[in-house]
Parts: structure tokens; C-alpha cells; sequence
């Protein structure tokens, strides 16, 4: 197999550095493939903060606590720019959300290959990949 790059949707790299072990198998090995580059947009880190301010008795993730396991298990910051959020204004409205919007944006402009549970993104782009979280 040859390097690939990936995005994470926020859902995914909750899952992944939560318990990865709800990833399909073949995305786990993805993930821990050295040769693949793995990003989480600060867009994500963005979101977690907004729905922890929420302060819904269900989401117990800091922003803070996400970001270090993510730069832990070995996955890469990709930041905002501008250039990503021009991608946005030629979309069309399937999804929305602007997080997911704006994810979308990111892995066009990288380009990779973007990790998702939400099958209404796979409107977008063939970049994008639909996964199925194993029940705990």
C-alpha cells in the first residue's frame, strides 16, 4: 500500500483516540500505518470546544484533552486558512452544519482522503469515506 493522507471528521478522531476499537479494523490499520498522513482539522478542536460550552450531560470531552491525545497517537494539526474556506462558497447545500462544510473544504484543498460516519458527506466528493462505528 502507498502513503496516503487522511482527514478526520470530528466523530472519527473522538472515536479514534477514545476507543478506536469501534474503528472498522481495516480503518484502525490505516491509522497506525506510519507511511499514512493522518490530520484533524482545528476546525474539530473548534467544535468539541463549542459543544462541551454547551454543557449537554452526554459530551465530556475538553478541547484541550483531545488535542494532546490526538498529537499523542501520532496525528497532525491541520490549521484554518482562508484559501480552505474559499472551497466552501462553491458547495452545494447536502449538509448543513459548517464544521462539516468546512472539513469538506479542507480535504479538497489538501487533497485527502476524508474519514467519516455521516453518509450525506459522501455527496460531495469521492475522497470521501463512509464508515460504519462497531457497536460497544
Amino acid at each position: 500500500m502507498s502513503k496516503r493522507t487522511y482527514l478526520l471528521d470530528t466523530n472519527i478522531l473522538l472515536t479514534a483516540v477514545i476507543a478506536p476499537e469501534m474503528l472498522p479494523i481495516e480503518i484502525q490499520n490505516i491509522l497506525i500505518d506510519s507511511r499514512n498522513r493522518i490530520f484533524f482539522s482545528s476546525a474539530s478542536i473548534w467544535e468539541i470546544a463549542i459543544k462541551r460550552s454547551l454543557n449537554k450531560g452526554n459530551f465530556d470531552f475538553l478541547p484541550e484533552d483531545i488535542y494532546q491525545l490526538a498529537l499523542q497517537t501520532g496525528f497532525s494539526e491541520l490549521p484554518i486558512q482562508s484559501t480552505d474556506c474559499y472551497g466552501v462558497v462553491e458547495m452545494p447545500w447536502h449538509h448543513r452544519d459548517p464544521f462539516d462544510r468546512l472539513l469538506i473544504a479542507q480535504t479538497k484543498s489538501i487533497p485527502a482522503y476524508f474519514l467519516t460516519t455521516d453518509h450525506v458527506l459522501s455527496q460531495y466528493s469521492d475522497l470521501v469515506i463512509h464508515l460504519t462505528l462497531k457497536k460497544t
